[in-house]
Formats: C-alpha cells, sequence, structure tokens
C-alpha cells in the first residue's frame, strides 16, 4: 500500500533495513485452525483487484466498473489507517457490490516496535497478546457493521520492519497468532498483508504456523500480474485460493472517464461476504 502509512522513499529505505533475500517456508497455514460453528463458504475471486488509500465514490466504482478490475480493496479499520473514509459506509458496499464489484477488507493494525516509522499504534512484547485479541475484535466490529459478513476474510495491514531482530519478530508473530485465533472465534477468515522481503516472509517461513493466517497477501512490485510464477516460497503454501499478491504500485489510469492513481494486484483469495 504505497503512500497510505509510509511513503513510498521510506518503504523502499526499510526493506534495506529487513534485507530483501528470500527463502522457501515449509507447510501451508490452515484457513479454519479452530472450530467454529458452521463456516460459510469461503467466496472467492480470481482476477485483477486495485487498492487506493480513500475507497473511491460510488460515482467513480460505477465508472471503474469497466471488467478491468474486477474487485476493490478497502481499509476498514485500525488505528493506523492512513486515510478518512467518508465513502466507506455501509451503503457503499452494498451498492458497489450491486453493481458486480468484489470486496478485499484490510485493517492497519499495530505495528512492530523495531519498526523506524511513527505510528499511532506501536505493539511490545508484552502488548502484543492483548493488543491482536483487542485489534481483532475491532476489525471484526467495523467489518460487519459494513455489512461483511461472517466468513469474510480480514487482510491484517503489516509494514516492513527488521524480521532479523528476534525480539520483535517474535512480538509480531505474537499479534499475530492473537489476531487471527480472534478472528477465527468470530468465524472470519485470516489474512495478511505483507512484504516477501520482512513481514510477509517472517509469516510463510515461520516454524511454527499455530494461529498464523490461511491467506497471504504479498507486495513484490515486479508488476507481474500473477499469484504463482514469482511466488517466492513453497509451492504448497497457501494454495487452494490462497494468494493476492500487490505487484504493481502508484499506477495513475483512468477507466469509464475517471483516473485514479492505484496499486495494483493480481487476485486468487477469499473476498467479503456481502450478499
Amino acid at each position: 500500500m504505497a503512500e497510505h502509512r509510509q511513503s513510498r522513499k521510506r518503504r523502499y529505505a526499510t526493506w534495506a533495513v529487513a534485507g530483501a533475500a528470500v527463502v522457501a517456508g515449509a507447510g501451508i497455514a490452515a484457513q479454519t485452525s479452530m472450530a467454529a460453528t458452521t463456516w460459510p463458504a469461503q467466496k472467492t475471486y480470481t482476477g485483477r483487484a486495485f487498492d487506493t488509500c480513500t475507497a473511491p465514490s460510488l460515482s467513480t466504482m460505477k465508472a471503474w466498473h469497466t471488467g478491468f478490475y474486477g474487485a476493490a480493496a478497502v481499509y476498514v479499520g485500525g488505528k493506523n489507517r492512513g486515510c478518512s473514509q467518508p465513502n466507506l459506509t455501509a451503503s457503499w458496499v452494498k451498492s458497489v457490490s450491486s453493481i458486480g464489484w468484489k470486496l478485499i477488507p484490510i485493517y492497519v493494525g499495530a505495528q512492530p516496535p523495531c519498526q523506524t516509522s511513527s505510528n499511532p499504534e506501536k505493539l511490545t512484547a508484552s502488548t502484543a497478546a492483548t493488543l491482536g485479541t483487542s485489534d481483532a475484535n475491532d476489525a471484526v466490529a467495523k467489518a460487519s457493521a459494513l455489512g461483511m459478513k461472517a466468513g469474510s476474510p480480514i487482510y491484517l495491514d503489516m509494514e516492513p520492519y527488521d524480521i532479523t531482530n528476534k525480539s520483535c519478530n517474535d512480538a509480531v508473530l505474537t499479534y499475530v497468532r492473537a489476531f487471527d485465533k480472534e478472528l477465527r472465534v468470530k468465524t472470519y477468515r485470516a489474512g495478511f498483508y505483507g512484504f516477501t522481503s520482512s513481514s510477509a516472509k517472517a509469516i510463510a517461513t515461520a516454524t511454527d504456523k499455530t494461529d498464523l493466517p490461511g491467506n497471504l497477501w504479498y507486495a513484490l512490485w515486479d508488476k507481474q500480474n500473477t499469484t504463482t510464477t514469482d511466488w517466492p516460497w513453497g509451492s504448497t503454501q497457501f494454495t487452494n485460493h490462497s494468494r493476492g499478491h500487490q505487484y504493481m504500485v502508484n499506477s495513475k489510469e483512468s477507466h469509464g472517464g475517471i483516473t485514479l492513481t492505484v496499486d495494483r494486484d493480481a487476485w486468487d483469495a477469499p473476498v467479503a461476504i456481502t450478499g
């Protein structure tokens, strides 16, 4: 999500700190690691998606529904959400869904203690578990209020950090596990947005997969519209419609006569249940 919480320049600097190497991971994270009453069937979208900081107006969404994109990511909440959302209401969700748009809910939760950028909410080793649980409850409440029903995914946004800093990485994984565990208690699917050089790598290569997300949205700005050919980890990981790929950022483009600057995503993963 370029320039949504961090500038592109800052992100590249953070990447450099985190390191650029990727290695193959092991095992697939379970979609639903905890028992629940009855899980609604996953609503899957496969195709091209876009994300932009502020949800566009309904008129823009109508103009942009040309067939090039089929899904849009929206920031449903989180103390570190970088933009106001005047358009993002339950009415908007219902209206764009009726047009045919699929929606990808993002929640910008607490960020790592070793992250160089300043954020309104940062986790620590001592607060990671409780923050993960409370943020998950908030994420579910926000998504539900928008008409995104149980069975929907919520993608936790974790910006780049130094995953070689063990205490920092351990705290992040504790937070993510608590967040995902509580999502599943509420019957929402756990997703994660992060970078192949850092935050997504931490998830994909973690030895202990307990309570980690079942859907991984990886940022790798290689301009390849794919979720397979540039997948940097084990081929058996996050299979069965569980991957998203942010492959291009700050793309200024026009559809239906209206111009926006967006980030592009290749998508083969769950989207919100709104019907």
